[in-house]
């Protein structure tokens, strides 16, 4: 199931006061997509539009934050985007030390954890210093946990898990057929957090690239036509009022 907005925000649900602090989801992922799309409407580079989507990172996690939110993930750069223009990719790769080197300070202020998942490997070690220095900054916050998905892919984690178990198995130390999806999601980036409750994708599109595919599998699912750069914190409201008046059942009645 599936709620499209288009970016109107006109209910009370936008508004933090209107939702029930007894069915807030645990976690929420965003998938920020519609930078490039945003600036090249405004006859803007590429850039101008992900450096104002940074702004809307910032604007989501104090929202994520002031509800109580407790494992927030954004998909940061998937796998697939290395295939964007290098200029492109190198300015993408700099945008967590430019993000984290003004908002750092204010993160650990508000007991925010930082956490990455995805591939080390391929990543400029100045991107991996600036996220490595977050997480050693925060490691001790007990609220918000912000989890960023760079270099990540669905796909790759899930090979990585499989080829965990069948190493384990080969070596005789585990059973194939007494597998479990426990065992599975042990092997998994995001061992340790709960599945995403709701999922968020800006720009229209309806699919989700790569992203979490395994824990997404009982999500609720938010579409809104606005573009990344123009996500509000009502916005966020907005999603999360749509989720508290869904039913869900996981199967059953």
């Amino acid at each position: 199931m599936f709620e499209r907005i288009r970016g109107r925000i006109g209910s009370r649900s936008a508004e933090p006061e209107a939702l029930s602090p007894d069915n807030l989801p645990q976690h929420v992922a965003i998938i920020m997509d519609g930078n490039g799309r945003w600036a090249k409407e405004r006859g803007l580079p590429r850039a101008a539009g992900h450096r104002s989507g940074m702004k809307a990172v910032k604007r989501a996690v104090r929202a994520a934050n002031r509800l109580g939110i407790r494992f927030l993930t954004l998909y940061a750069f998937s796998t697939e985007n290395w295939k964007r223009p290098k200029a492109e990719v190198d300015f993408l790769m700099r945008l967590p030390q430019e993000f984290l080197a003004i908002e750092l300070d204010e993160l650990i202020e508000n007991n925010v954890q930082v956490r990455m998942i995805g591939q080390r490997e391929g990543l400029p070690a100045h991107t991996l210093e600036a996220i490595d220095e977050a997480i050693r900054r925060t490691a001790g916050n007990a609220g918000l946990v912000l989890n960023f998905a760079l270099n990540y892919g669905s796909r790759k984690e899930m090979l990585e898990a499989v080829r965990a178990l069948a190493r384990e198995a080969a070596e005789g130390r585990l059973d194939p057929e007494a597998i479990t999806e426990s065992d599975f999601e042990s092997r998994l980036q995001t061992c340790g957090m709960p599945e995403p409750d709701l999922l968020i994708r800006t720009s229209g599109e309806l699919r989700i690239s790569n992203f979490m595919m395994w824990q997404l599998a009982y999500s609720e699912l938010w579409f809104t036509d606005i573009y990344w750069p123009e996500f509000t914190e009502a916005h966020f409201y907005e999603a999360v009022g749509e989720y508290q008046r869904r039913t869900r059942r996981y199967g059953g009645l």
